[in-house]
Formats: structure tokens, sequence, C-alpha cells
């Protein structure tokens, strides 16, 4: 009986979670991003300074609890030497954030030749894609209608997959809830594409 009830309790406490991977060249500002994504969304979380977040070498982790899911960030360092390491994450991976330097006109071309290599990997075909122009606060940045064409022969590879491009300023915030929203909405709706996880709520 005990087994039963326990079982019962499990399962009524059960939370799909979904692994939402964060990618892009270092410094397009993929952890301001995730750390104001956390504080948009739990309640009391004061998290790091914006003016003392450094370079990810390596990965960081986040988590959000919205609408009875709970995203796992995965933030994964965008240098080089660290793309490498990038696909040992996309077989589990339910979502994709990609974030651009819309204010970093000469790295442009180069975040949309990694971009081409991350998206045609056959473990991502069909999983969400939000793609961010961030910086948006900065003055002389690229805009939407300016990110876009940069990336248009990358449709075939992107394919009929639930795609967003928008703008966003992780620093002030700016498109963060609207993002993450969407996001939720996408990962549930292609969840037979891949199956959340379960996780128990405590």
């Amino acid at each position: 009986m005990y087994t039963l009830v326990t079982g019962f309790y499990k399962y009524l406490t059960q939370k799909d979670e979904y692994n939402i991977l964060i990618l892009g060249l270092d410094n397009a500002g993929k952890t301001t991003f995730l750390e104001k994504a956390k504080a948009t969304f739990t309640k009391n979380y004061r998290g790091m300074n914006p003016n003392k977040i450094t370079t990810t070498v390596g990965l960081n982790i986040g988590e959000i609890n919205i609408e009875g899911v709970t995203l796992s960030f995965w933030d994964l360092g965008g240098q080089q030497e660290l793309q490498a390491l990038w696909d040992k994450y996309y077989e589990e991976t339910h979502g994709l954030i990609y974030v651009v330097d819309s204010h970093d006109r000469d790295r442009m071309n180069e975040s949309k030749e990694i971009f081409d290599q991350m998206i045609i990997n056959d473990h991502l075909k069909g999983i969400p894609l939000l793609m961010l122009a961030n910086k948006q606060d900065l003055p002389d940045c690229m805009g939407v209608r300016e990110v876009k064409p940069v990336f248009q022969d990358s449709g075939p590879a992107i394919g009929r997959r639930d795609c967003l491009i928008m703008p966003v300023s992780a620093l002030t915030g700016e498109g963060v809830d609207e993002g993450i929203k969407w996001l939720v909405d996408s990962v549930i709706r292609n969840s037979h594409v891949r199956p959340p996880k379960q996780k128990d709520e405590l």
C-alpha cells in the first residue's frame, strides 16, 4: 500500500523537464541572457552582477520553472576550441537558443559559419530554434532586418522546425520574457520529436 501511495504521489508531483542549449560565439552575451532569464522567472533570484560576468570556459548550468515545466539550460563556451564540444550535448537537447552579437558586425559572418556547422547535425533535426539578435541596447547595432539576411541561406538546414529570430538585450531584459515563453510553448508542442525527461518536485 505504501508503495502504491508513494508511486501515486510521485506521479502527481512530476514535472516535464526540457534541456535547452545556449550557443553562440564568445562574448555574444549567452551567460548574461541566462542570468537575466533566471532573474525574470525565479522569485528573489539575485544572481551575478552583469558587469562582472566573464567569458564562459566550459559550461554554465541554470534552471527555470515556468508554466508547469522545468527548463534546464546548458550555456556552453563559444571560444573556437570549445565549439568542438557542443555536439556532445545535441542528442539530449529539446530546444536551441543561438545568440548573435548584433553589435559586432566584424564577426557576424563567423557567427553564421558556426551556426551552419551546428544546425546540420542530425541530432538537432526538428529541434525548436530561438535566434537572438542580442545587445539591442547598444548604438549602431544590427536590427533583425539586418541580421536575418545574413542567415537567409541557412533556411534549408533550419527546415520546417519551429524557429523565431527576435531582438533582445540580455543586459536590460528587453525580449527575454517573450523569448523564453515562446521557447516553452515550442518545446512542449514538439515533445513528439524528443520527449521530455521527468523530474520530481520537492
